[in-house]
C-alpha cells in the first residue's frame, strides 16, 4: 500500500506529464523548469530540441547559498529566480516558456517566477 507521500509524488508526476504534453522549449524560446524539494528549489532553462540544460540555478549553488542563508524559503526562491534570469541574459536568453513542474503556481514556485521576471526574463 502506498504511503501518503508516495501518492502525493505520483500525483505531482502525473500533473507534470500533463503540463509537459503542452509545454516544450525550443532554441529560441527554451523551457524554464522548476523543481521544489522540502528544503531547496532548483530551476533550469532547457532546450528540449537538443535535450540540453542551457542555464541553471538553485539554493545549493555556492554564491546563491550565501545570499539565501537565514531567509525564508519563498525569499530564497525569488533570489534563485533573479540569479537564473541574470545567467540566462548572459547566455543570450530573454524569453522562456514557464514549466511549473506539476506544482501549484503558488508560494515558492510563484516567487521564483516573479524573481525571474524582475531579472528580465519574459514569459
Amino acid at each position: 500500500m502506498a504511503t501518503f507521500t508516495e501518492k502525493k509524488q505520483a500525483s505531482r508526476e502525473r500533473r507534470h506529464r500533463r503540463v509537459r504534453a503542452r509545454v516544450t522549449g525550443t532554441g529560441q524560446r527554451p523551457r524554464l523548469n522548476v523543481f521544489r524539494s522540502l528544503s531547496n528549489i532548483y530551476a533550469q532553462v532547457i532546450d528540449d530540441v537538443t535535450g540540453k540544460t542551457l542555464v541553471s540555478a538553485s539554493t545549493i549553488d555556492r554564491e546563491i547559498a550565501k545570499q539565501v542563508e537565514g531567509k525564508k524559503k519563498s525569499e530564497a526562491a525569488k533570489i534563485v529566480g533573479q540569479a537564473l534570469a541574470q545567467r540566462a541574459k548572459a547566455a543570450g536568453i530573454t524569453t522562456v516558456v514557464f514549466d511549473r513542474g506539476g506544482y501549484q503556481y503558488h508560494g515558492r514556485v510563484a516567487a521564483l517566477a516573479e524573481g525571474a521576471r524582475e531579472g528580465g526574463l519574459e514569459f
